[in-house]
């Protein structure tokens, strides 16, 4: 496949009177676009997410990265120091499903009214870490037919903002669910991927679930002492798979 050259720029998406800056990357050559929504880790929208938003882009989709923290803390951006990784979740504890929600479809909106390249016969959705569990909440929105979400723990034990935990929205996914976990990853237990499985296998979800022999937590992102490069070979090609099945 030949990467396209990209354009992007920041955006500010409005609504209610709430202003949520997204990063979007779209091809540079005119045309007809799905859309994909990217969904950062607990660091905000930095470099790993500004990269990977750029890389979808150039396989021909609009892509868009809203700021899940932007009510709390606007502009955030970090690295992965201890430090980092404290301010990050201490940012995630204060969010809450439902705006989570409201900001993605938000992303979505903005590309359907705002972007005519755009389809709109169905959107994309990728997250990783604490955006790998919002991803599987998005999976439950009409507009989300494929979602890719990468290492989001807690999703069999709490939901944003408290309730039931988000594996129990599992019945409400319309599109197909890849999920990708790492063996190795010490914040999500065996039990729990396995419980996400049977989850989906029970309400006849389409899905794949990848495990990664070895891999830890954060091994898709190249920033992190993490990474694991043949794991993230193999689940980039699994992401442009699922996506294909937009087109």
């Amino acid at each position: 496949m030949t990467e396209q050259a990209t354009i992007t720029t920041t955006v500010n998406l409005l609504q209610d009177n709430i202003q949520v800056s997204a990063y979007l990357a779209e091809p540079k050559e005119s045309g007809s676009y799905q859309g994909v929504v990217v969904l950062q880790e607990i660091f905000g929208i930095n470099v790993h997410i500004r990269e990977v938003t750029e890389r979808i882009a150039k396989l021909g989709y609009v892509a868009i990265a809203p700021a899940l923290f932007q009510r709390i803390a606007p502009g955030f951006e970090t690295g992965y120091t201890p430090e980092d990784i404290e301010t990050g979740r201490s940012y995630a504890m204060q969010t809450q499903a439902s705006e989570l929600l409201s900001d993605i479809q938000l992303a979505i909106d903005y590309r359907s009214i705002t972007l005519p390249q755009v389809k709109k016969d169905g959107f994309g959705c990728i997250g990783f870490c604490f955006g790998g569990h919002v991803a599987y909440l998005a999976a439950t929105l009409p507009d989300i037919k494929a979602t890719a979400s990468f290492y989001g723990a807690g999703i069999t034990t709490r939901t944003p903002g408290g309730g039931a935990p988000t594996v129990t929205r599992t019945r409400e996914i319309t599109g197909t669910l890849y999920a990708f976990f790492g063996t190795g990853d010490a914040s999500i237990p065996a039990e729990q991927v396995d419980e996400i499985t049977a989850e989906l296998e029970k309400y006849k979800i389409l899905h794949h679930v990848f495990r990664y022999d070895g891999a830890e937590h954060g091994f898709f992102c190249d920033h992190r002492a993490s990474y694991n490069p043949k794991a993230a070979a193999d689940a980039w090609e699994q992401v442009k798979q699922l996506f294909g099945q937009l087109n």
